[in-house]
């Protein structure tokens, strides 16, 4: 058991007791936010930008640069998504879970493509792309920029971004040397999975409009 143990969590050693603390709060109301993503629940967007500000902090004090970027992103993109969730299309409806259109596939497209370069680039002035470890971590931020603005325009397809991404994540976070953020991404994989499900769902039940 201790072997067991010492796997998982022997990373932490050395680490200050504040920042696993603050590691384990921000993973807590990282769920949250997620479980009421899936739920179609305004509250995603308050709990998220708790954790995102302490994990732009802690990942800052670890230097891992994309990831705090990704984090940053999320806080602006919350602001945004709050916004939009409760903006009213007409009198009496807010902004339905929808499809993406032509035009907003090919702004992921261009989001997406952007996000990699600018983070290779940040990596490249920093002198941070030393390992494959970097590579990744580049392709999953590209990926995480455009599922988040797609969460925010509340659309079906963003789960599916998540889901790819978060698999990426669950062993690259542990090869790092996160394990409660590892394991917070294999429970986001299976969220969104569901999330997935439950927003096809509402959206199936949706009058469809002409």
């Amino acid at each position: 058991m201790s072997q067991i143990f010492n796997f998982l969590f022997g990373q932490y050693e050395g680490y200050q007791t504040i920042n696993i603390v603050l590691e384990i709060v921000a993973v807590i109301f990282g769920f949250l936010s997620v479980w009421f993503s899936k739920k179609n629940n305004i509250l995603v967007f308050p709990t998220g930008m708790i954790s995102t500000l302490i994990f732009v902090y802690l990942l800052l004090h670890w230097g891992l640069l994309g990831d705090m970027m990704i984090n940053a992103y999320y806080f602006i993109m919350s602001v945004y998504g709050w916004y939009i969730w409760t903006r009213k299309v007409d009198d009496d409806q807010l902004t339905p879970i929808s499809r993406t259109t032509a035009k907003e596939q090919k702004v992921g497209v261009a989001i997406f493509v952007a996000t990699m370069v600018f983070v290779y680039i940040i990596y490249t002035v920093f002198d941070k792309l030393t390992s494959w470890v970097a590579w990744i971590d580049i392709l999953t931020t590209g990926l995480f920029f455009v599922g988040m603005w797609l969460m925010a325009k509340r659309k079906l397809e963003n789960w599916t971004l998540w889901i790819i991404a978060d698999i990426i994540s669950i062993p690259l976070y542990f090869y790092k040397g996160f394990t409660f953020t590892s394991l917070q991404y294999l429970g986001f994989t299976f969220i969104a999975i569901s999330g997935y499900y439950a927003w096809k769902k509402t959206l199936d039940k949706a009058p469809q409009t002409t």
